[in-house]
């Protein structure tokens, strides 16, 4: 799978396209952008990771968390988004606190797994609405990124999807079982 088709993969499961530079970014690899003020503190790549967690937890194969996803986010945040979309990522990290302690009257982290997964659902649902209005919302560049982050690193390029280091012949017809997992290429 190449960059582009990663791109497709991304928009097809958030629905959307990536965000704004972003895209570029990564058909590109990062050019240089402007460094912002703003940090990722350790508690915000905390909070990443169990987002992306609920987004993709660990079952019979690795979670988010294992790919250390709230890491690569905060490196690619700060590293490939431009100061406006830096700005709004920041911006809904606090807005999703806040939504979280006003909905459960605790923080995300304290919730149990049904009531994290309410609380996502709601936000995607939001989200969506706030894509197809034209607007960006920071839970599709944090669900985009974790899909992204995920599948192309080695805990999710290696153990999730399938993945042969030097492939083999070109076979059009290979069979698909339902339940295979897909192909992950370098």
């Amino acid at each position: 799978m190449n960059r582009r088709e990663l791109l497709k993969l991304i928009a097809a499961s958030t629905g959307t396209a990536m965000i704004g530079g972003a895209a570029v970014s990564m058909l590109s690899g990062c050019a240089s952008q402007p460094k912002s003020s703003l940090v990722f503190s350790p508690n915000n790549i905390a909070l990443l990771d169990e987002i992306a967690e609920t987004i993709l937890p660990r079952t019979e194969t690795p979670g988010a968390k294992d790919a250390k996803v709230g890491e690569f986010m905060s490196v690619y945040v700060s590293d490939c988004y431009t100061l406006d979309e830096q700005a709004v990522f920041h911006k809904g990290l606090v807005t999703f606190e806040e939504a979280c302690s006003a909905t459960y009257k605790r923080n995300f982290a304290a919730l149990e797994q049904s009531e994290r997964e309410a609380f996502i659902n709601t936000l995607d649902r939001e989200a969506r609405a706030s894509v197809a209005s034209g607007g960006v919302h920071y839970f599709t560049m944090i669900k985009q990124l974790t899909l992204f982050g995920f599948f192309t690193s080695e805990v999710g390029g290696t153990q999730v999807l399938r993945y042969v280091p030097i492939p083999g012949r070109f076979d059009g017809e290979l069979a698909y079982k339902p339940g295979d997992r897909a192909w992950a290429t370098r």
